[in-house]
Parts: C-alpha cells; sequence; structure tokens
C-alpha cells in the first residue's frame, strides 16, 4: 500500500490488526520511521497501531514498519510506503 503525503503535511497513517490477531490483543506496538521523515507521535488500541508522521522529501518514497506484540506473545510486522509529493 502506497499514501502520498505532501512534505509540509502532518499525517496519521493506521494498521488495523484486528483480522491477524482472531481475538488476540495488541499488547506493544513499535515503528519503523526512516530518516527523512519525522515519527510526531503513535499510539496503539488493542487492534490497531498508528503512527503520525511529517517532513519527507519530494519525489522520495519511504517504507515504514509497524510491529506488533500480541498479549498472547506473537510478533508480526507490517508496512507501508510514504510517496513525498507537493499537494
Amino acid at each position: 500500500m502506497t499514501f502520498t503525503k505532501d512534505p509540509n503535511a502532518v499525517l496519521d497513517y493506521s494498521v488495523d490488526w484486528t483480522r491477524w490477531l482472531d481475538g488476540d490483543a495488541i499488547a506493544t506496538s513499535e515503528w519503523t520511521v526512516p530518516a527523512g521523515l519525522t515519527k510526531v507521535n503513535d499510539t496503539h488500541t488493542t487492534k490497531a497501531a498508528t503512527v503520525w508522521l511529517s517532513g519527507g522529501t519530494v519525489s522520495q518514497t519511504y517504507t515504514v514498519t509497524n510491529r506488533i506484540t500480541s498479549t498472547g506473545s506473537r510478533t508480526d510486522d507490517r508496512s507501508f510506503d510514504v510517496k513525498i509529493a507537493e499537494r
């Protein structure tokens, strides 16, 4: 999945883990944000994880990864791309 973001925008991006969790719940959530983007904030519920991003260089695409650990001790990653463009 690829999202387009203006370099001046501060936007939130979420990963819904509901299906994968299959009745389990998110215990911890970590975000890997590459240099060039700035993680402003992050939160999670028992089913979804959200990160707020700012910055980026026009014409660059950044891969952002969310790693969760569930209350049942399962760990997995989900990644998406953020393409930077003037909007």
